[in-house]
């Protein structure tokens, strides 16, 4: 955190300095757009090919055939998930919440992409419907379905209680892809990565830096919509923090279920072609 009063003077041209207007760090008008109308245009007379229900306080995995559409919707009650997204034949190739958020922002809605980790960096999925996109941003400058969070986790539980809590997001979707991939528990950790915080409300203080929380908009029959870009394994953990009103890691905190739902189109979207890998000739400059 950083000192209520610096340690430093601050020098002559520090208002000067200060007012230096930033930049967008990507620029993203050179990227390829997907084609929402497409998309969209794809949904009318899907057909609902698997059904998961994620129990509050646990995790489940699915799996999402390329050009089918994913959905996660609230039941019951205010619930927050921690989304984990893998290439289905290779672990290795993984959601890269960091370089999702540097390229779309802080927060996901439709029309955003979730990019794969290096060095594939291709979509793995694209959003198509969010019902909550009307939340925007707050006057607290917090908003929805976050890039900015980790998972909530049994390390930094005990590191900050001393205690030992079993059903944190990243315990719970290590056990799920342990189940589903038959990989022991350990081999399975590894795997486990930083998340879309689906239906969280999530920002910054300004005055401090903080990753702030509150509860979540989200009402039962709220959802999230993916359409998947390549064949993907899912984990999704309904967070043992509930709607995210006070805390994490709880066993105290109202919690929900949340509904997974995969849809296969009647036929491909109009002009869609998986990604193929990034073209990086990956020589790091040693040629």
């Amino acid at each position: 955190m950083k000192p209520d009063t610096p340690h430093h003077p601050a020098p002559a041209d520090a208002a000067a300095r200060k007012a230096v207007p930033p930049v967008v760090c990507y620029p993203v008008e050179s990227l390829p757009q997907p084609d929402l109308a497409a998309l969209q245009a794809a949904r009318a007379g899907w057909r609902k090919t698997a059904e998961v229900l994620v129990p509050p306080r646990d995790a489940r995995c699915f799996t999402v055939p390329a050009g089918h559409f994913l959905r996660i919707t609230s039941v019951g009650g205010p619930q927050v998930g921690d989304l984990n997204l893998w290439n289905a034949a290779d672990l290795s190739e993984r959601f890269y919440s960091g370089k999702t958020r540097a390229l779309h922002g802080t927060h996901l809605s439709t029309g955003d992409r979730m990019w794969s980790s290096f060095p594939t960096l291709r979509p793995l999925a694209t959003i198509t419907d969010d019902s909550l996109d009307w939340y925007g941003f707050d006057a607290f400058g917090l908003s929805v379905h976050d890039v900015i969070g980790t998972r909530c986790d049994p390390y930094t539980n005990t590191l900050l209680t001393g205690g030992q809590y079993h059903h944190c997001c990243h315990s719970n979707l290590t056990r799920a892809l342990a189940a589903a991939t038959g990989l022991p528990l350990h081999q399975a950790e590894t795997h486990v990565h930083d998340v879309l915080n689906v239906f969280m409300c999530t920002g910054f203080s300004r005055q401090t830096g903080q990753y702030l929380m509150k509860a979540s908009p989200v009402r039962p029959g709220d959802y999230l919509e993916f359409f998947a870009e390549i064949d993907l394994l899912g984990g999704l953990s309904a967070c043992p923090g509930g709607d995210c009103s006070s805390e994490h890691s709880s066993d105290t905190a109202a919690c929900h279920p949340l509904r997974i739902e995969v849809f296969a189109p009647q036929s491909p979207p109009a002009g869609w072609v998986s990604p193929q890998r990034n073209s990086y000739d990956r020589s790091h400059g040693s040629r």
